[in-house]
């Protein structure tokens, strides 16, 4: 049995849900999807295309339930929103989850139907690689549909260094607005995740001069990173507890909560992972914490940069990722002069370009 979620409840629980439910957000469209023959069962959620077609990536993840698996695809597709308005990008924000262990359950065949419900929809979504995929499984995606980026048909796959390089821009912008000097040399900084970002991250940072505090569920990972970098390691659940001048949660989403946040032994919150804060109202937490926390969805959008734009050269294309800092110094900017979190302010950004996007 590969979970809860698999039991014959997957239509029921379909037909049950409500518009109700927490993490709905005004989406246009929610769709649910199943495939018997390779055993897929797929939500894919639609927020807004007032800026172009709805654009995200697909995770595959073994959750526990159908309420975990809608919650995730909700949050992130209205995430994802967010993230191409700030990113200047024309697309809207969507999200696919796939239920499973991609690690037991992933086959050629199952990422083929998944493509197969995606192109059901005409084009209103594309889809691209998140956690659980690879650039492989993009491949065997686009035997379905063509409505999918990071494909060597469209120039780039793994999306991930371009995601660590916004990361590292980010951290730059968020150094120079705490301190005054954007320089990473002899700066530390706590990475939590080691995954394709978070190594990609550490990389670049060692590189730039920075001390290195690493942590991964997985131990080849950080011994990896040790031998790499000479870093340092303590546990992921420790990670934030580190004294250093920046935590980044490269991992799951919703690691910013009650507790972490009253133990971060950092000023800066700047890293990859998605949809970081538990609740909103954990924004108003690390402001009066005097945290200053760089919004997940503006600082991890290189990757969506990079896949949304394969005409761009990569000269062009790091010249784009690099303004996801200029992004954040408006944002920290704005949020000292209005005194308000600065996910709220970005959030406000992005609603003032969708709200200026011509009806379609």
């Amino acid at each position: 049995m590969r979970s809860s979620f698999e039991k014959k409840t997957f239509l029921d629980q379909i037909h049950r849900t409500r518009l109700d439910h927490r993490n709905y957000r005004d989406h246009e469209r929610v769709v649910f999807g199943s495939d018997a023959e390779t055993g897929l069962s797929t939500i894919i959620a639609i927020h807004d295309t007032r800026l172009g077609p709805a654009f995200g990536g697909c995770r595959m993840w073994p959750y526990n339930d159908f309420d975990d698996a809608l919650a995730d695809a909700l949050r992130l597709s209205h995430g994802m929103t967010y993230k191409n308005a700030l990113a200047g990008l024309d697309f809207g924000g969507g999200k696919a989850v796939i239920v499973g262990d991609p690690a037991r359950h992933k086959t050629p065949a199952l990422m083929t139907a998944f493509g197969r419900h995606v192109d059901q929809l005409g084009g209103s979504y594309i889809t691209a690689e998140d956690v659980g995929l690879t650039p492989a499984d993009m491949e065997a995606i686009s035997q379905g549909t063509n409505h999918v980026r990071g494909t060597a048909r469209n120039r780039r796959g793994d999306p991930s260094p371009h995601t660590a390089l916004g990361v590292y821009h980010g951290m730059r912008a968020a150094l120079k607005h705490a301190f005054g000097d954007r320089r990473l040399r002899g700066r530390t900084v706590s990475i939590q995740g080691l995954g394709n970002v978070g190594y990609a991250l550490a990389r670049l940072l060692h590189d730039a001069g920075a001390k290195l505090v690493v942590s991964d569920i997985s131990r080849d990972a950080v011994e990896r990173a040790m031998h790499a970098f000479g870093s340092e390691w303590v546990e992921p659940h420790d990670a934030h507890r580190v004294r250093a001048d920046i935590f980044a949660p490269c991992a799951l989403g919703a690691g910013l909560n009650d507790e972490t946040i009253a133990e971060l032994e950092a000023p800066i919150v700047a890293g990859s992972a998605n949809n970081q804060l538990a609740e909103d109202r954990h924004g108003i937490a690390l402001l009066e914490r005097s945290v200053l926390y760089a919004p997940d969805y503006v600082v991890n959008a290189g990757g969506v940069i990079a896949l949304a734009r394969p005409d761009l050269s990569d000269m062009a294309l790091e010249a784009e990722i690099r303004k996801i800092g200029k992004t954040l110094a408006a944002v920290f900017a704005r949020a000292d002069t209005e005194g308000l979190p600065t996910q709220e302010i970005a959030d406000r950004i992005a609603e003032e370009r969708l709200s200026a996007a011509p009806s379609h």
